[in-house]
């Protein structure tokens, strides 16, 4: 008897149709005949039929997991079976199971052993492990997608239900884009990471695979309650509470054709291209945005410090048996080495300042779209030259969890005489509800209107008198407003000096054509000051969209083109702090 969702497989039970006595065996019996190396320990019969007692044993009304088969990927704790995290020399027993796996236990739902992986999750292809080339669930000559391998294919091959897999560098996603299914990367700190074996601690997630957004929907609220005692766990009962549905249109995202990579495949290239389509025609608008800042931020995962993080997870036991781990996994962590306290702080740096470029893009939409993974290769292919497609695979992910973002990958469409092409939705942290509605739209190709978390502050352009220094400023200041940084408006702007009393201001005016690019300054203020602010503006100002020079919209300062005549025209100027400063005030 076979099942493809959770809430059919508690149908099934509550309707008498099987038992999980019966249907539990027979999955336990089909992972241990795995012949695609998804995994590396299974329980013992003797613990299945613990799980299956316990069971019996309780109120399945009380259990919203109840039965449901799961598999955990090795480097996530199991009490009653070893930790390997693909090591042999590495595996250890564990006193506990790691906190989400005992959550999903207690909620009903039961373990069918350990999931093959990339060695130290360090990979994203699914063949860096000595238990084997994890193979494709579709064609099992091609790769599985990694490090979550074998977590991914049990799932696709109908093994188990659901399965948790990590994500520090895309392992919850490329493995989803390769095997057709829904993978969920929430907000770092959303779901426990205590008794995970850590690859960058900072950045770690753990992640969920399932055959559809609903299923997620079921496992999420379990796995990701709120651990007091993961010093990286982040509590977001707040911003889900503050969800709304108050918009008909939504903004996605998406980069300019010139940034996009898909190396030589073509067949990738198109889907994509109908992916948007598809966004478009279920009510979807879409804008394109500047990804440089987010591919630059992508380079600092492995190219920076942040491989010293995973050394620094394994370091003692890396340094007595570098020669037991895999190729690829000695030259990515032994190359951390020669790195120092000075290169994570000048990348702590670099990261920041490409934060601020990457969240005022974000921060224009309501979401961006991208591909999962440019291409897909043969596992032939990758063991030919496994760093350099590694680090194609990683083109689209390496960056989410180095900017702090939550993102869902879902198969893009259901061409099954291809290889699978999967797709990413990202938004900020906490947004998981607005991600999973706009992806349940997606899959089941329904009307994209979801609820948008009510931001806990706005970034406001400002052209004028509220710039730093100047006689408005205080207006922002004594809000709680912080400077961000100064920008120009793209190239389609005139400037006038409005005619009124003092503090003289400008009015700046978009063009249908030509333009000028104009002096902007970015300040953010909290949600909470932004009404009265409003109320405080004078006709003929008012706040609107205001596009910036890398094509990015944010909310500043607009004139109402009537208001602006009798002003005099100063856009030359290109800037009121240089009008103010010139003979020409005077």
């Amino acid at each position: 008897m076979e099942f493809t969702s959770i809430q059919a497989l508690l149908d099934a039970y509550k309707s008498g149709e099987t038992t999980p006595d019966a249907y539990l065996r027979q999955q336990w019996k089909q992972a241990k005949a795995d012949v695609n190396h998804c995994w590396i320990s299974n329980i013992s019969e003797a613990q299945l039929d613990g799980y299956i007692k316990a069971l019996k044993n309780s109120n399945p009304e009380l259990k919203p997991l109840y039965g449901v088969p799961f598999a955990i990927k090795d480097n996530i704790d199991l009490l009653g079976l070893p930790t390997t995290a693909a090591c042999k020399e590495f595996a250890y027993s564990p006193s506990r199971s790691a906190f989400v796996v005992q959550a999903l236990i207690e909620a009903g739902a039961v373990p069918l052993g350990k999931t093959n992986l990339d060695q130290f999750a360090t990979g994203l292809n699914g063949t860096r492990s000595p238990y084997g080339a994890c193979q494709n669930s579709i064609d099992p000559t091609y790769i599985s997608g990694g490090s979550s391998a074998g977590s991914a294919v049990s799932v696709a091959l109908k093994q188990v239900l659901f399965s948790l897999g990590t994500d520090t560098a895309g392992s919850g996603r490329v493995p989803a884009a390769f095997n057709r299914l829904v993978g969920m990367k929430a907000s770092i700190g959303r779901i426990s990471c205590r008794g995970l074996v850590p690859a960058c601690r900072t950045l770690d997630c753990i992640t969920v695979f399932a055959h559809s957004v609903e299923d997620i929907e079921h496992v999420l609220p379990v796995a990701g309650q709120y651990d007091p005692s993961d010093c990286y766990a982040r509590d977001f009962s707040d911003s889900d509470s503050k969800v709304t549905y108050s918009f008909d249109k939504p903004r996605i995202g998406v980069p300019r054709d010139t940034q996009l990579e898909f190396f030589g495949n073509n067949n990738y290239r198109r889907r994509y291209s109908a992916s948007k389509a598809q966004c478009e025609a279920l009510g979807a608008e879409l804008v394109d945005v500047d990804f440089s800042p987010f591919l630059d931020a992508a380079k600092l995962l492995y190219h920076g410090p942040w491989v010293a993080e995973r050394y620094a997870g394994i370091k003692a036991f890396f340094d007595e048996h570098e020669a037991d781990c895999d190729p690829a996994i000695q030259a990515i962590i032994g190359g951390a080495r020669g790195l120092t306290a000075v290169d994570a702080f000048n990348a702590q740096y670099e990261l920041q300042a490409l934060k601020k470029r990457c969240d005022a893009i974000l921060n224009s939409v309501d979401a961006i779209l991208i591909p999962t993974a440019g291409s897909i290769y043969t596992i032939e292919e990758m063991q030919a030259d496994p760093i350099q497609l590694n680090t194609n695979l990683g083109f689209y992910t390496n960056f989410m969890n180095l900017l702090d973002y939550a993102a869902i990958a879902v198969p893009a469409d259901d061409e099954s005489e291809n290889m699978p092409f999967g797709i990413t939705l990202f938004s900020d942290k906490g947004t998981e509800p607005k991600l999973l509605e706009m992806a349940k739209a997606y899959t089941g190709k329904s009307r994209i209107e979801v609820g948008e978390r009510i931001p806990e502050s706005m970034v406001i352009a400002v052209c004028g008198a509220h710039m730093a220094g100047l006689p408005l400023n205080h207006q922002l200041v004594s809000r709680q407003a912080t400077f961000l940084e100064k920008r120009r408006s793209a190239a389609r702007y005139q400037l006038f000096a409005l005619a009124g009393e003092e503090p003289k201001r400008p009015g700046m005016v978009r063009t249908k054509e030509g333009g000028n690019r104009i002096e902007l300054e970015l300040w953010e203020m909290p949600m909470a000051r932004f009404g009265d602010f409003l109320a405080g503006i004078p006709s003929p100002l008012g706040l609107g969209k205001v596009e910036l020079d890398d094509g990015t919209w944010v909310t500043g300062f607009i004139c109402e083109e009537a208001g602006a005549t009798g002003g005099r025209d100063i856009s030359h100027f290109g800037s009121w702090r240089v009008f103010l400063t010139s003979k020409s005030y005077s």
